[in-house]
Protein backbone atom coordinates (compact mmCIF):
# COMPACT_ATOMS: atom_id res chain seq x y z
CA UNK A 1 0.00 0.00 0.00
CA UNK A 2 1.58 3.29 -1.17
CA UNK A 3 1.34 6.79 0.45
CA UNK A 4 -1.44 8.11 -1.32
CA UNK A 5 -3.73 4.86 -0.88
CA UNK A 6 -2.65 4.85 3.33
CA UNK A 7 -3.63 8.30 4.02
CA UNK A 8 -7.13 8.29 2.06
CA UNK A 9 -8.26 6.22 4.29
CA UNK A 10 -8.72 8.94 7.84
CA UNK A 11 -10.04 11.27 5.14
CA UNK A 12 -12.53 9.30 3.51
CA UNK A 13 -14.12 8.18 6.70
CA UNK A 14 -14.37 11.89 7.76
CA UNK A 15 -15.80 13.42 4.53
CA UNK A 16 -18.58 10.13 4.63
CA UNK A 17 -18.80 10.98 8.36
CA UNK A 18 -20.07 14.71 7.22
CA UNK A 19 -22.16 13.33 4.23
CA UNK A 20 -24.27 10.61 6.34
CA UNK A 21 -25.08 14.12 8.83
CA UNK A 22 -26.10 16.59 5.80
CA UNK A 23 -27.91 13.87 4.26
CA UNK A 24 -29.67 12.68 7.40
CA UNK A 25 -31.04 16.58 7.65
CA UNK A 26 -31.84 17.21 4.01
CA UNK A 27 -34.67 19.83 4.75
CA UNK A 28 -32.77 21.40 7.08
CA UNK A 29 -28.90 21.35 4.89
CA UNK A 30 -31.26 22.72 2.18
CA UNK A 31 -32.82 25.80 4.12
CA UNK A 32 -29.21 26.80 5.19
CA UNK A 33 -28.08 26.82 1.83
CA UNK A 34 -31.06 28.63 0.43
CA UNK A 35 -30.30 31.39 3.49
CA UNK A 36 -26.62 31.45 2.40
CA UNK A 37 -27.48 32.25 -1.28
CA UNK A 38 -30.22 34.86 -0.79
CA UNK A 39 -27.95 36.72 2.00
CA UNK A 40 -24.72 37.38 -0.12
CA UNK A 41 -26.66 38.01 -3.27
CA UNK A 42 -29.69 40.22 -1.72
CA UNK A 43 -26.85 43.53 -3.17
CA UNK A 44 -26.14 42.38 -6.57
CA UNK A 45 -28.28 43.71 -9.32
CA UNK A 46 -30.00 40.36 -9.51
CA UNK A 47 -30.74 40.80 -5.83
CA UNK A 48 -32.26 44.20 -5.95
CA UNK A 49 -34.42 43.40 -9.12
CA UNK A 50 -36.15 40.43 -7.61
CA UNK A 51 -36.54 42.00 -4.12
CA UNK A 52 -34.21 39.33 -2.17
CA UNK A 53 -33.83 41.70 0.69
CA UNK A 54 -37.94 40.51 1.14
CA UNK A 55 -37.30 37.26 1.02
CA UNK A 56 -38.37 35.37 3.88
CA UNK A 57 -39.10 32.07 2.98
CA UNK A 58 -39.71 29.59 -0.14
CA UNK A 59 -42.58 30.67 -1.20
CA UNK A 60 -41.61 34.76 -1.48
CA UNK A 61 -38.81 33.24 -3.34
CA UNK A 62 -40.74 31.36 -6.29
CA UNK A 63 -43.35 34.41 -6.64
CA UNK A 64 -40.09 37.02 -7.05
CA UNK A 65 -37.82 34.40 -9.57
CA UNK A 66 -39.55 33.06 -12.73
CA UNK A 67 -37.95 29.79 -14.19
CA UNK A 68 -35.44 30.67 -17.01
CA UNK A 69 -33.36 29.34 -19.16
CA UNK A 70 -29.79 30.46 -20.50
CA UNK A 71 -31.42 32.51 -23.08
CA UNK A 72 -33.62 34.28 -20.26
CA UNK A 73 -30.91 34.73 -18.12
CA UNK A 74 -28.01 36.05 -20.89
CA UNK A 75 -29.39 39.47 -20.03
CA UNK A 76 -27.52 39.13 -16.53
CA UNK A 77 -24.99 37.15 -18.03
CA UNK A 78 -24.36 39.59 -20.72
CA UNK A 79 -23.23 42.41 -18.13
CA UNK A 80 -20.94 39.65 -16.45
CA UNK A 81 -18.96 38.87 -19.23
CA UNK A 82 -18.75 42.64 -20.24
CA UNK A 83 -16.53 43.17 -17.21
CA UNK A 84 -19.53 44.38 -14.71
CA UNK A 85 -19.67 43.21 -11.34
CA UNK A 86 -21.88 42.23 -8.53
CA UNK A 87 -24.42 41.46 -11.57
CA UNK A 88 -25.81 37.53 -10.55
CA UNK A 89 -23.07 37.12 -7.43
CA UNK A 90 -21.07 39.00 -5.90
CA UNK A 91 -17.26 40.18 -7.84
CA UNK A 92 -16.82 38.77 -10.83
CA UNK A 93 -16.36 34.95 -11.56
CA UNK A 94 -13.03 32.78 -11.98
CA UNK A 95 -13.90 31.15 -14.54
CA UNK A 96 -16.69 30.70 -17.68
CA UNK A 97 -17.93 27.53 -18.36
CA UNK A 98 -18.15 27.56 -22.34
CA UNK A 99 -20.63 25.29 -23.73
CA UNK A 100 -22.51 25.16 -26.81
CA UNK A 101 -26.31 24.72 -27.77
CA UNK A 102 -28.10 27.80 -27.47
CA UNK A 103 -29.96 29.98 -30.23
CA UNK A 104 -27.40 32.58 -30.09
CA UNK A 105 -24.40 30.38 -29.41
CA UNK A 106 -21.94 29.69 -27.10
CA UNK A 107 -22.93 29.86 -23.27
CA UNK A 108 -20.93 31.35 -20.86
CA UNK A 109 -21.74 29.87 -17.21
CA UNK A 110 -20.03 31.46 -14.76
CA UNK A 111 -17.98 30.05 -12.11
CA UNK A 112 -16.70 31.90 -8.75
CA UNK A 113 -14.39 31.22 -5.49
CA UNK A 114 -17.10 30.08 -3.89
CA UNK A 115 -18.73 27.75 -6.29
CA UNK A 116 -15.43 25.71 -7.67
CA UNK A 117 -15.51 23.93 -4.41
CA UNK A 118 -18.71 22.32 -5.53
CA UNK A 119 -16.97 21.24 -8.46
CA UNK A 120 -13.82 20.36 -7.16
CA UNK A 121 -14.62 18.51 -3.25
CA UNK A 122 -17.64 16.62 -5.17
CA UNK A 123 -15.38 14.69 -7.56
CA UNK A 124 -12.69 14.74 -4.60
CA UNK A 125 -15.71 13.18 -2.04
CA UNK A 126 -16.62 10.58 -4.87
CA UNK A 127 -13.91 8.74 -4.74
CA UNK A 128 -13.54 9.24 -0.96
CA UNK A 129 -17.05 7.64 -1.05
CA UNK A 130 -15.85 4.64 -2.50
CA UNK A 131 -12.89 4.19 -1.15
CA UNK A 132 -14.71 4.24 2.82
CA UNK A 133 -17.36 1.61 1.56
CA UNK A 134 -15.19 -0.73 -0.32
CA UNK A 135 -11.27 -0.30 1.30
CA UNK A 136 -9.98 0.03 -1.90
CA UNK A 137 -7.73 2.78 -2.40
CA UNK A 138 -4.73 1.47 -4.66
CA UNK A 139 -6.00 2.74 -7.33
CA UNK A 140 -4.20 6.24 -5.96
CA UNK A 141 -1.24 4.83 -6.02
CA UNK A 142 -0.79 4.12 -10.16
CA UNK A 143 -1.95 6.10 -12.93
CA UNK A 144 -4.77 8.17 -13.55
CA UNK A 145 -6.60 8.60 -16.81
CA UNK A 146 -9.04 12.02 -17.03
CA UNK A 147 -10.58 12.41 -20.51
CA UNK A 148 -11.06 15.60 -20.53
CA UNK A 149 -11.17 18.84 -22.91
CA UNK A 150 -8.49 21.67 -23.25
CA UNK A 151 -7.08 23.01 -20.15
CA UNK A 152 -6.62 25.82 -22.33
CA UNK A 153 -8.29 29.20 -21.44
CA UNK A 154 -8.96 32.19 -23.29
CA UNK A 155 -10.08 35.85 -21.87
CA UNK A 156 -13.40 36.21 -21.79
CA UNK A 157 -12.90 40.13 -20.69
CA UNK A 158 -10.66 39.74 -17.44
CA UNK A 159 -11.96 35.86 -17.02
CA UNK A 160 -10.07 32.67 -18.13
CA UNK A 161 -12.32 30.83 -20.24
CA UNK A 162 -12.86 27.53 -21.57
CA UNK A 163 -14.40 23.70 -21.33
CA UNK A 164 -15.59 22.75 -17.44
CA UNK A 165 -13.21 19.73 -17.84
CA UNK A 166 -10.10 22.16 -18.73
CA UNK A 167 -10.90 24.04 -15.96
CA UNK A 168 -11.19 20.97 -13.67
CA UNK A 169 -7.53 20.03 -14.85
CA UNK A 170 -5.96 23.32 -13.03
CA UNK A 171 -7.73 22.08 -9.53
CA UNK A 172 -6.75 18.26 -9.81
CA UNK A 173 -4.90 18.64 -6.28
CA UNK A 174 -0.86 18.73 -6.18
CA UNK A 175 -0.64 14.57 -4.31
CA UNK A 176 -2.51 13.29 -7.84
CA UNK A 177 -0.76 15.40 -10.54
CA UNK A 178 2.28 13.23 -10.33
CA UNK A 179 -0.11 10.17 -11.41
CA UNK A 180 -2.39 12.34 -14.04
CA UNK A 181 -2.33 11.06 -17.57
CA UNK A 182 -2.14 12.41 -20.40
CA UNK A 183 0.58 15.29 -20.27
CA UNK A 184 -0.93 18.57 -19.95
CA UNK A 185 0.69 19.35 -23.62
CA UNK A 186 -1.18 16.17 -24.71
CA UNK A 187 -4.38 17.61 -23.18
CA UNK A 188 -4.17 20.72 -24.82
CA UNK A 189 -4.64 18.99 -28.46
CA UNK A 190 -7.99 19.88 -29.95
CA UNK A 191 -8.66 17.33 -32.82
CA UNK A 192 -9.99 14.27 -30.90
CA UNK A 193 -8.31 11.55 -32.70
CA UNK A 194 -4.73 12.63 -32.98
CA UNK A 195 -5.42 13.66 -29.56
CA UNK A 196 -6.46 9.83 -28.66
CA UNK A 197 -3.17 8.43 -30.59
CA UNK A 198 -1.17 10.38 -28.54
CA UNK A 199 -3.02 9.98 -25.07
CA UNK A 200 -2.29 5.88 -26.01
CA UNK A 201 1.73 6.80 -26.65
CA UNK A 202 1.66 7.99 -23.21
CA UNK A 203 -0.78 5.18 -21.28
CA UNK A 204 -0.02 2.03 -23.17
CA UNK A 205 2.96 0.94 -20.92
CA UNK A 206 2.38 2.71 -17.75
CA UNK A 207 0.62 1.45 -14.55
CA UNK A 208 -2.67 2.57 -15.13
CA UNK A 209 -5.30 2.10 -12.24
CA UNK A 210 -8.40 4.48 -13.07
CA UNK A 211 -10.02 5.95 -15.76
CA UNK A 212 -12.45 8.65 -16.18
CA UNK A 213 -14.31 9.89 -19.51
CA UNK A 214 -18.08 9.25 -20.99
CA UNK A 215 -18.17 5.55 -22.73
CA UNK A 216 -18.21 6.05 -25.97
CA UNK A 217 -14.93 7.88 -25.82
CA UNK A 218 -13.93 5.59 -23.28
CA UNK A 219 -14.73 2.48 -25.51
CA UNK A 220 -13.25 4.42 -28.49
CA UNK A 221 -9.50 4.44 -26.34
CA UNK A 222 -9.62 0.91 -25.59
CA UNK A 223 -10.75 -0.10 -29.57
CA UNK A 224 -7.64 1.87 -30.57
CA UNK A 225 -5.75 -0.06 -27.60
CA UNK A 226 -6.85 -3.58 -28.72
CA UNK A 227 -6.06 -3.06 -32.54
CA UNK A 228 -2.79 -1.86 -31.30
CA UNK A 229 -1.87 -4.75 -29.09
CA UNK A 230 -4.61 -7.53 -29.94
CA UNK A 231 -4.96 -8.10 -26.07
CA UNK A 232 -7.79 -7.50 -23.66
CA UNK A 233 -7.48 -4.40 -21.54
CA UNK A 234 -6.53 -6.00 -18.18
CA UNK A 235 -3.44 -7.91 -20.16
CA UNK A 236 -2.56 -3.87 -21.30
CA UNK A 237 -3.34 -2.48 -17.78
CA UNK A 238 -3.17 -5.62 -15.06
CA UNK A 239 -4.43 -3.28 -12.34
CA UNK A 240 -6.87 -0.69 -14.29
CA UNK A 241 -10.06 -1.89 -11.72
CA UNK A 242 -12.06 1.52 -11.12
CA UNK A 243 -13.95 3.37 -13.93
CA UNK A 244 -15.47 6.99 -13.23
CA UNK A 245 -18.22 8.72 -15.77
CA UNK A 246 -21.02 10.45 -15.54
CA UNK A 247 -23.49 12.50 -18.43
CA UNK A 248 -24.88 9.87 -19.77
CA UNK A 249 -26.38 6.10 -19.28
CA UNK A 250 -24.03 3.39 -18.60
CA UNK A 251 -26.00 0.47 -19.43
CA UNK A 252 -26.42 0.35 -23.24
CA UNK A 253 -22.48 0.88 -23.47
CA UNK A 254 -21.46 -1.63 -20.26
CA UNK A 255 -21.58 -4.81 -21.56
CA UNK A 256 -19.29 -4.06 -25.10
CA UNK A 257 -16.76 -1.84 -22.63
CA UNK A 258 -16.45 -4.53 -19.81
CA UNK A 259 -15.65 -7.37 -22.93
CA UNK A 260 -13.00 -5.19 -23.87
CA UNK A 261 -11.76 -5.15 -20.80
CA UNK A 262 -11.64 -8.86 -20.14
CA UNK A 263 -13.71 -8.51 -16.78
CA UNK A 264 -16.29 -6.63 -14.80
CA UNK A 265 -14.55 -3.61 -12.82
CA UNK A 266 -15.88 -1.22 -9.83
CA UNK A 267 -17.51 2.10 -11.52
CA UNK A 268 -18.79 5.38 -9.53
CA UNK A 269 -21.35 7.39 -12.02
CA UNK A 270 -21.26 11.16 -11.24
CA UNK A 271 -23.57 13.82 -12.33
CA UNK A 272 -21.74 16.92 -13.19
CA UNK A 273 -22.05 19.74 -15.43
CA UNK A 274 -21.28 23.65 -15.91
CA UNK A 275 -23.82 24.60 -14.06
CA UNK A 276 -23.31 22.58 -10.90
CA UNK A 277 -21.70 18.94 -9.87
CA UNK A 278 -25.23 17.46 -7.96
CA UNK A 279 -24.79 14.00 -7.60
CA UNK A 280 -22.87 10.95 -7.02
CA UNK A 281 -22.96 7.29 -6.60
CA UNK A 282 -22.42 6.81 -2.61
CA UNK A 283 -22.72 2.86 -3.04
CA UNK A 284 -21.21 -0.24 -5.32
CA UNK A 285 -24.57 -1.69 -4.15
CA UNK A 286 -27.05 1.18 -5.37
CA UNK A 287 -27.22 2.68 -8.56
CA UNK A 288 -28.86 5.91 -7.13
CA UNK A 289 -26.90 9.07 -6.63
CA UNK A 290 -26.85 11.18 -3.69
CA UNK A 291 -27.93 14.36 -4.09
CA UNK A 292 -25.44 17.20 -3.53
CA UNK A 293 -27.51 19.12 -0.37
CA UNK A 294 -25.03 21.11 0.84
CA UNK A 295 -22.55 21.85 -1.82
CA UNK A 296 -23.76 25.34 -2.64
CA UNK A 297 -26.89 24.85 -4.86
CA UNK A 298 -30.90 24.94 -3.75
CA UNK A 299 -31.99 22.54 -5.51
CA UNK A 300 -35.92 22.91 -7.30
CA UNK A 301 -37.91 20.21 -9.22
CA UNK A 302 -40.86 20.66 -11.81
CA UNK A 303 -42.94 17.55 -12.83
CA UNK A 304 -41.78 16.83 -15.91
CA UNK A 305 -45.27 16.76 -17.41
CA UNK A 306 -46.16 19.78 -15.99
CA UNK A 307 -42.60 21.53 -17.60
CA UNK A 308 -44.55 23.46 -20.26
CA UNK A 309 -47.26 24.48 -18.41
CA UNK A 310 -47.34 28.48 -18.08
CA UNK A 311 -46.87 28.32 -14.24
CA UNK A 312 -45.71 24.85 -13.20
CA UNK A 313 -45.46 23.52 -10.01
CA UNK A 314 -42.25 24.06 -8.23
CA UNK A 315 -41.29 21.32 -5.48
CA UNK A 316 -37.85 21.98 -2.89
CA UNK A 317 -36.24 18.73 -2.18
CA UNK A 318 -38.44 17.84 0.72
CA UNK A 319 -41.48 17.79 -1.62
CA UNK A 320 -40.90 15.61 -4.57
CA UNK A 321 -41.86 12.22 -4.69
CA UNK A 322 -40.41 8.82 -5.34
CA UNK A 323 -40.28 7.22 -8.65
CA UNK A 324 -41.92 10.42 -10.50
CA UNK A 325 -39.92 12.19 -13.31
CA UNK A 326 -38.91 16.03 -12.74
CA UNK A 327 -36.88 18.84 -14.39
CA UNK A 328 -33.86 20.26 -12.56
CA UNK A 329 -33.33 23.93 -11.60
CA UNK A 330 -30.94 25.44 -9.72
CA UNK A 331 -29.78 28.24 -7.89
CA UNK A 332 -26.71 28.58 -6.39
CA UNK A 333 -23.32 30.45 -5.49
CA UNK A 334 -22.32 30.91 -9.22
CA UNK A 335 -25.33 33.36 -9.38
CA UNK A 336 -27.67 30.88 -11.00
CA UNK A 337 -31.55 31.75 -9.79
CA UNK A 338 -34.63 29.71 -10.66
CA UNK A 339 -32.25 28.25 -14.01
CA UNK A 340 -33.65 25.26 -15.88
CA UNK A 341 -30.60 23.02 -17.03
CA UNK A 342 -32.43 20.67 -19.05
CA UNK A 343 -32.12 17.34 -17.43
CA UNK A 344 -35.07 15.31 -15.79
CA UNK A 345 -34.20 13.14 -12.62
CA UNK A 346 -36.14 10.53 -10.73
CA UNK A 347 -35.95 9.82 -7.14
CA UNK A 348 -35.55 6.37 -6.13
CA UNK A 349 -34.79 7.27 -2.38
CA UNK A 350 -35.57 9.51 -0.04
CA UNK A 351 -32.94 8.10 2.76
CA UNK A 352 -31.48 9.89 1.62
CA UNK A 353 -32.35 11.57 -1.29
CA UNK A 354 -31.04 9.30 -4.08
CA UNK A 355 -31.43 10.13 -7.76
CA UNK A 356 -31.41 8.77 -11.07
CA UNK A 357 -30.53 10.51 -14.65
CA UNK A 358 -33.37 10.35 -16.57
CA UNK A 359 -32.73 12.23 -19.95
CA UNK A 360 -33.56 15.65 -21.42
CA UNK A 361 -36.68 17.72 -20.98
CA UNK A 362 -36.17 18.86 -24.89
CA UNK A 363 -35.27 14.74 -25.15
CA UNK A 364 -38.51 13.28 -26.07
CA UNK A 365 -40.70 12.03 -29.14
CA UNK A 366 -43.98 12.96 -28.80
CA UNK A 367 -44.45 13.37 -32.71
CA UNK A 368 -48.26 11.40 -32.39
CA UNK A 369 -48.65 12.29 -28.24
CA UNK A 370 -46.98 9.14 -26.80
CA UNK A 371 -44.16 11.43 -24.84
CA UNK A 372 -41.54 9.14 -24.92
CA UNK A 373 -38.43 9.59 -22.84
CA UNK A 374 -35.00 9.06 -22.80
CA UNK A 375 -34.86 6.49 -19.79
CA UNK A 376 -37.37 4.73 -21.51
CA UNK A 377 -35.79 3.87 -24.74
CA UNK A 378 -32.53 3.11 -22.55
CA UNK A 379 -34.59 0.76 -20.40
CA UNK A 380 -35.92 -1.00 -23.92
CA UNK A 381 -32.73 -1.02 -25.39
CA UNK A 382 -31.52 -2.62 -22.29
CA UNK A 383 -33.94 -5.46 -22.44
CA UNK A 384 -33.68 -6.47 -25.64
CA UNK A 385 -30.18 -6.83 -25.36
CA UNK A 386 -30.14 -8.82 -22.57
CA UNK A 387 -33.12 -11.04 -24.20
CA UNK A 388 -30.26 -11.66 -27.19
CA UNK A 389 -26.72 -11.75 -25.35
CA UNK A 390 -25.36 -12.04 -28.88
CA UNK A 391 -25.91 -8.43 -29.44
CA UNK A 392 -23.89 -5.46 -28.61
CA UNK A 393 -24.71 -2.04 -29.15
CA UNK A 394 -21.68 0.87 -29.83
CA UNK A 395 -24.22 3.66 -30.24
CA UNK A 396 -27.90 4.56 -31.03
CA UNK A 397 -30.54 7.24 -31.35
CA UNK A 398 -34.66 7.15 -32.25
CA UNK A 399 -36.51 9.39 -34.24
CA UNK A 400 -39.98 9.58 -35.14
CA UNK A 401 -40.90 9.08 -38.97
CA UNK A 402 -44.29 10.94 -39.91
CA UNK A 403 -44.46 10.26 -43.38
CA UNK A 404 -43.03 7.08 -44.32
CA UNK A 405 -42.54 5.99 -48.54
CA UNK A 406 -45.41 3.34 -47.29
CA UNK A 407 -47.44 1.82 -44.09
CA UNK A 408 -48.26 3.78 -40.97
CA UNK A 409 -46.10 5.98 -38.87
CA UNK A 410 -43.30 4.63 -36.67
CA UNK A 411 -40.25 5.25 -34.74
CA UNK A 412 -37.11 4.37 -36.89
CA UNK A 413 -34.38 3.08 -34.66
CA UNK A 414 -30.57 3.78 -36.09
CA UNK A 415 -28.17 1.82 -34.33
CA UNK A 416 -24.54 1.08 -34.28
CA UNK A 417 -23.77 -2.54 -33.53
CA UNK A 418 -20.91 -4.27 -32.67
CA UNK A 419 -22.77 -7.94 -32.93
CA UNK A 420 -25.61 -7.93 -34.47
CA UNK A 421 -28.77 -9.82 -33.18
CA UNK A 422 -29.41 -13.35 -34.81
CA UNK A 423 -32.96 -12.69 -35.06
CA UNK A 424 -33.57 -9.59 -36.44
CA UNK A 425 -37.45 -9.86 -36.52
CA UNK A 426 -37.38 -11.03 -32.71
CA UNK A 427 -35.05 -8.33 -31.47
CA UNK A 428 -37.40 -5.48 -32.97
CA UNK A 429 -40.54 -7.23 -31.27
CA UNK A 430 -38.82 -7.31 -27.85
CA UNK A 431 -37.74 -4.06 -27.91
CA UNK A 432 -41.21 -3.00 -29.40
CA UNK A 433 -43.00 -4.62 -26.83
CA UNK A 434 -40.72 -3.20 -23.92
CA UNK A 435 -41.18 -0.02 -25.15
CA UNK A 436 -44.72 -0.56 -24.95
CA UNK A 437 -44.72 -1.86 -21.37
CA UNK A 438 -42.88 1.10 -20.23
CA UNK A 439 -45.39 3.58 -21.84
CA UNK A 440 -48.49 3.26 -22.32
CA UNK A 441 -49.24 6.10 -24.68
CA UNK A 442 -47.00 4.34 -27.29
CA UNK A 443 -49.16 1.33 -26.51
CA UNK A 444 -52.16 2.72 -27.41
CA UNK A 445 -50.89 4.21 -30.64
CA UNK A 446 -49.48 0.70 -31.79
CA UNK A 447 -52.42 -1.07 -30.64
CA UNK A 448 -54.77 1.28 -32.43
CA UNK A 449 -53.40 1.26 -35.24
CA UNK A 450 -52.40 5.05 -35.53
CA UNK A 451 -48.47 3.66 -35.24
CA UNK A 452 -46.90 0.32 -36.50
CA UNK A 453 -44.09 -1.27 -34.43
CA UNK A 454 -40.71 0.28 -34.82
CA UNK A 455 -38.09 -0.12 -37.27
CA UNK A 456 -34.72 -0.85 -36.56
CA UNK A 457 -32.11 0.68 -39.18
CA UNK A 458 -28.31 -0.72 -38.40
CA UNK A 459 -25.57 1.66 -39.25
CA UNK A 460 -22.15 0.90 -40.34
CA UNK A 461 -19.13 0.82 -38.09
CA UNK A 462 -18.01 4.47 -36.66
CA UNK A 463 -21.34 6.22 -38.18
CA UNK A 464 -22.07 8.21 -35.27
CA UNK A 465 -18.55 9.07 -34.52
CA UNK A 466 -18.28 10.09 -37.80
CA UNK A 467 -21.55 12.16 -37.67
CA UNK A 468 -20.21 13.65 -34.13
CA UNK A 469 -16.60 14.31 -36.26
CA UNK A 470 -18.64 15.87 -39.16
CA UNK A 471 -21.05 17.92 -37.19
CA UNK A 472 -17.46 19.29 -34.73
CA UNK A 473 -18.58 18.06 -31.69
CA UNK A 474 -15.54 14.29 -31.80
CA UNK A 475 -14.35 13.68 -27.94
CA UNK A 476 -14.61 15.84 -25.19
CA UNK A 477 -18.25 15.36 -23.15
CA UNK A 478 -19.91 15.48 -26.19
CA UNK A 479 -22.56 12.75 -26.87
CA UNK A 480 -25.30 11.62 -29.42
CA UNK A 481 -28.87 11.99 -27.75
CA UNK A 482 -30.39 9.07 -27.86
CA UNK A 483 -33.72 10.39 -29.49
CA UNK A 484 -35.07 13.51 -31.00
CA UNK A 485 -38.12 14.58 -32.01
CA UNK A 486 -37.30 16.06 -35.52
CA UNK A 487 -35.23 14.16 -37.64
CA UNK A 488 -32.28 16.18 -37.66
CA UNK A 489 -30.14 12.85 -36.46
CA UNK A 490 -31.95 10.79 -38.51
CA UNK A 491 -31.30 12.95 -42.07
CA UNK A 492 -27.71 13.16 -40.61
CA UNK A 493 -26.90 9.47 -40.52
CA UNK A 494 -28.52 8.25 -43.55
CA UNK A 495 -25.27 7.87 -45.46
CA UNK A 496 -24.35 5.29 -43.05
CA UNK A 497 -27.07 3.09 -43.22
CA UNK A 498 -25.85 -0.51 -43.65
Amino acid sequence: MGIRSFLSKPLAAWVVKRQNEWAAAPGESQAKVFETLISKAKHTAFGKDHGFGDIQSYDDFKKQVPIRDYEELSPYVKRVVAGEADILWPGLPIYFSKTSGTTSGAKYIPITKDSIHNHIDSARNALLSYINETGKGEFLDGKLIFLSGSPELDLKGKVPTGRLSGIVNHHVPGYLRTNQKPSYETNCIDDWERKLEKVIDETIDQNMTLISGIPPWVQMYFDRIQERTSKKIKDVFPNFNLYVYGGVNFEPYKKKLFESIGHQIDSIETYPASEGFMAYQTSQEDPGLLALLDSGIFFEFIPADQYFEENPPRYSITEVELNKNYAVILNNNAGLWGYTIGDTVKFISKDPYKLLVTGRIKHFISAFGEHVIGEEVEKAMQYATSKHPEVEIVEFSVAPQVTPNEGLPLHEWYVEFAHEPNDWKAFEKDLDLRLQELNSYYYDLVSGSILRPLKVIPLQQSAFRNYMKKIGKLGGQNKVPRLANDRKIADAVQEFIK
